[in-house]
């Protein structure tokens, strides 16, 4: 009897990004999975050939509207490393916050997400409840919700009053004891056990060898965060990357849920050591000229940005490498041997964000 081809994406009422995957199944397991990527190419790469590199971090920043300031810092940081300036420190400090606020609210939509794959819609409900708070204290300290506009080449452009710090920080200790309760919901549920436990199993070896990055790396037991190469104000802080070692699905998701609360412990650092001084170094005048990779941990894992300028205005390349094509390796070898049923939350877990896999 001939194996059964199953077409799974773009479109999917459970899965919320556009991925497609060939699922050959042999009855109702998965024999082997076939992705196909490109589907909404964007051509950002040519973006950056035809724009000022100063007008890029605002398109860097919409690779994706979950991990946007990221994207930006990224970008950001890259340019900074060819004019050879360098950022203040209180920059440097309010970079990291945003970066770990837009942590949270990410990790708080993808868990989410999670909880309607398990059809827990109340749970679902509840984390994207949290989530708001979050994004209401991001429209506060940038003024956006989604984009949020504040990193620019040299520094940020808008800086925290002693009024907003201490109001920022207060929220964020409500919030977190909001959190605590969500976390043992996932943590303890048995509809949420049986879903993940022993589901999508990627060993440390495998996690290595097909070159996975972020929680998945992590929830195998590899100790892999590009946070401590320590740029930012990461190598100022007290903190160490959160492991877990069963790699399951249920693994990744605590350790998403462990680097929620870890994220919220990074801010109230960055906010109690907070640098006072300028906001940014002037890039005016200045054009950059060589080469330059630098690499920032996403809520997804390591994105690498490469940029090649020649002394004009316009970069002459520019290549992002998104934490999700370096998992879409790893989940093809996890949905070999699964069960149909389970394909959404494995694919699921490896928090898919095809928007920024193909730029």
């Amino acid at each position: 009897m001939s194996n059964t081809i199953v077409p799974f994406g773009p479109q999917h009422p459970v899965l919320p990004e556009p991925i497609h995957l060939d699922l050959e199944l042999d009855d109702e397991r998965v024999v082997q999975a076939l992705p196909s990527i490109g589907y909404v190419h964007r051509g950002l790469e040519l973006l950056a050939e035809r724009h000022d590199f100063t007008e890029m971090a605002q398109v860097a920043e919409r690779i994706c509207g979950i991990c946007s300031f990221i994207h930006s810092q990224g970008y950001c940081q890259g340019i900074e490393q060819l004019l050879g300036i360098e950022a203040p420190p209180r920059a440097a400090y309010l970079r990291t916050v945003w970066a770990e606020l837009s942590r949270i609210q990410s990790h708080l939509l993808w868990l989410g997400l999670a909880a309607d794959a398990f059809g827990f819609e109340s749970l679902f409900m509840q984390s994207w409840r949290i989530r708001e708070a979050i994004v209401d204290i991001i429209e506060e300290t940038t003024g956006g919700r989604v984009i949020f506009g504040t990193c620019k080449v040299g520094g940020i452009r808008k800086d925290l009053d002693a009024d907003t710090v201490q109001r920022v920080r207060q929220r964020l200790r409500d919030i977190e004891t909001g959190y605590d309760e969500l976390a043992t919901i996932f943590r303890r549920d048995p509809t949420v056990k049986q879903r993940t436990v022993g589901v999508g199993l990627l060993s440390g070896e495998d996690a290595y060898a097909l070159g996975a990055v972020g929680p998945v790396i992590r929830a195998s037991g590899i100790v892999r965060d590009t946070r401590k190469l320590g740029y930012a104000a990461y190598g100022e802080l007290d903190w160490e990357p959160i492991v877990e070692q069963a790699g399951d699905c249920y693994a990744r998701c605590e350790v998403r849920l462990r680097e929620i609360s870890q994220s919220f412990d990074l801010i109230a650092q960055c906010l109690d050591r907070l640098p006072s001084g300028e906001i940014e170094v002037s890039a005016k005048g200045k054009r950059p000229k060589g080469e330059a990779m630098f690499r920032l941990e996403q809520p997804r894992g390591e994105v690498c940005y490469y940029m090649q300028a020649n002394g004009q205005k316009n970069l002459e390349r520019f290549r992002v490498r998104t934490p999700t094509f370096a998992n879409i390796a790893p989940l093809v070898h996890m949905l070999k041997g699964s069960e149909l049923a389970d394909v959404p939350v494995i694919v699921l877990t490896i928090d898919p964000c095809v928007s920024c896999n193909e730029r």
